[in-house]
């Protein structure tokens, strides 16, 4: 028998560890828990026992996660990720489950708002400390799940499943939301509906005035990618959702100009789309990075050739955000 069949021979099925290692964490000893589910699943991936060794450490992330173990959860959320590339595990919608079922475990808390005596400044510290190592470490293991998707799925920006989750984590948690980054993420997932209520969401709490930039990024980024479906579906979506709250639409020159060019991209009308720009340019130039968008927009409606495609601050946004 050769050493690498002695030593599969050797290793019991991985529920025999799990149990043990469940044990260890309901005794609170976390951190000795975690060598051994690090350790113990190592012995699994040397032997080639890629499916058991999942089994032990999506255990014990779960495991982690749910006890408040944030750090130790996210390192083997993250070695479950290098576990399915070591295994070149597909991106099918088993696995993908498996991420999610991680990816739930990440505990969602709200971050006190009322502040009063030094008691409380100290908590609210406190809170957003935490709060920025959740969507750290949750944010860490998604790009390393979306890395592997691209890698091993028919997605080659990650698998949009991926992506809505990254979105819906980092506003949810972060305490100071980035909406660019989560746009960016949305616009590369599968749920233009979520996205609609989160920027309904974003309107109620974001400065006055800065509403109309938020909807506009979101439509921009997805027609960026030549998505003209969702981009209408977006604002769709955001006009129901207001309406049944008996909210206000934005009114602005910003948001009469994504309106036109919905419209516009419908044709093969390139003069009327740049007479669009000019005629609409003090509202786009209230964000520099719409007209980034909109070269990129021109280049996949209309064909037009950007002067510096691999350049300007569009590439670098999406680079920064991306990560991936």
């Amino acid at each position: 028998m050769s050493r690498e069949r002695a030593r599969r021979s050797t290793l019991p099925p991985a529920q025999e560890n799990i149990g043990k290692l469940e044990k260890v964490v309901s005794e609170g000893n976390f951190y000795g828990a975690q060598q051994m589910y690090k350790s113990v699943s190592a012995r699994y991936i040397a032997a080639e026992r890629y499916a058991e060794a999942l089994d032990i450490i999506e255990s014990g992330a779960c495991l982690q996660l749910q006890n408040g173990q944030i750090t130790c959860g996210a390192e083997l959320a993250a070695l479950f990720v290098e576990a399915l590339v070591k295994g070149k595990y597909a991106c099918d919608d088993e696995t993908l489950d498996r991420v999610g079922k991680i990816y739930k475990k990440f505990p969602q808390i709200s971050i006190p708002e009322r502040l009063g005596d030094d008691d409380d400044m100290q908590q609210l510290s406190e809170a957003l400390a935490a709060a920025k190592t959740r969507v750290e470490c949750c944010s860490s293991f998604l790009k390393a799940a979306l890395k592997w998707s691209s890698q091993f799925g028919p997605h080659r920006a990650g698998s949009p499943e991926l992506h809505s989750m990254l979105a819906e984590y980092i506003y949810s948690e972060s305490p100071e939301v980035d909406m660019a980054k989560v746009s960016f993420h949305f616009v590369r997932g599968n749920n233009p509906k979520k996205f609609a209520s989160t920027l309904v969401n974003f309107m109620g709490k974001c400065y006055p005035g800065e509403d109309d930039l938020a909807i506009a990024r979101g439509i921009l980024m997805y027609l960026s990618s030549g998505n003209l479906r969702d981009a209408n579906n977006l604002l769709d979506g955001i006009k129901q959702q207001l309406e049944s709250k008996q909210q206000d639409f934005p009114k602005s020159d910003l948001m009469q100009f994504i309106d036109y060019l919905l419209q516009v991209l419908q044709r093969d009308a390139l003069p009327l789309f740049n007479m669009l720009k000019g005629s609409y340019k003090p509202s786009i130039d209230r964000d520099p990075a719409f007209h980034e968008f909109l070269d990129l927009i021109a280049e996949r409606f209309y064909g037009v050739q950007r002067r510096n495609p691999l350049q300007g601050m569009f590439g670098d946004i999406f680079k920064m955000m991306g990560g991936e």
